[in-house]
């Protein structure tokens, strides 16, 4: 099998888009709790429930991990879509396994990581996807406060299209890793031919410049097909 990185994040988007955890819906664009409205949602949580893909993927995640030489003790899951991923990351390396909360826990120890982890460990963060990082920073943040080294993130599938999340994250020494992108997806809809060719170009419109596409979508909407100002 070629283990390239492109042959990786191809094979990645081809599972997504067989499973149907990826949507494109640029008539009528999803909004997110961040504010950003997006033409594109993926849903890694489907993989959990599909035994065949999820194998693979956890596979490819490993063989990432060995391929770029990352070292850790120990690998850790955001709450919560980070969790099971972590642990079957985990569970393949045979190394422990912990989760970071969100927020610490409001009784007892107060408890932010959970799971035993020593002083100075070195700790891989594994969550699902990311978008602008911020969530990462939080749950590096958490660890390192906890007495953590972290140096990299993993996650299955990287947005791709926002500098910031490299960035944020490269400014407090984390690097992130992951399988594929949203241009991954796309060039995978388009081999596929599943879509209709003008839904992906728009996608490829968004995908190029995002907040473009947004105030061009934005100014479509507020002018009739007339040319004249709607209500």
């Amino acid at each position: 099998m070629d283990d390239s990185a492109s042959a990786v994040a191809r094979a990645t988007a081809r599972m997504l888009l067989d499973i149907k955890a990826v949507a494109f819906r640029p008539d009528d664009p999803f909004s997110f709790t961040s504010g950003r409205v997006s033409p594109v949602y993926v849903d890694c949580r489907k993989i959990i429930s599909h035994p065949a893909e999820r194998s693979r993927i956890i596979a490819l995640a490993t063989d990432l991990v060995r391929r770029e030489a990352l070292a850790f003790d120990a690998v850790a899951g955001g709450e919560t879509a980070g969790i099971p991923f972590a642990a079957w990351i985990a569970d393949r390396l045979d190394l422990p396994m912990l989760y970071v909360r969100k927020q610490p826990k409001g009784f007892g120890r107060m408890a932010q990581i959970e799971g035993d982890m020593p002083e100075g460990w070195r700790v891989l963060l594994v969550e699902d996807l990311a978008t602008d990082a911020g969530t990462k920073l939080a749950f590096v943040d958490a660890l390192r406060r906890a007495g953590a080294v972290v140096t990299d993130a993993f996650v299955v599938f990287h947005y791709g299209i926002f500098p910031a999340s490299v960035e944020r994250l490269a400014a407090i020494g984390v690097r992130l890793h992951a399988l594929a992108t949203w241009r991954d997806v796309l060039a995978e809809a388009r081999a596929a031919r599943g879509f209709p060719a003008a839904v992906l170009d728009e996608i490829g419109d968004y995908l190029g410049d995002p907040d473009g596409w947004v105030a061009r979508r934005s100014a479509r909407a507020a002018t009739g097909a007339d040319g004249t100002r709607g209500p």
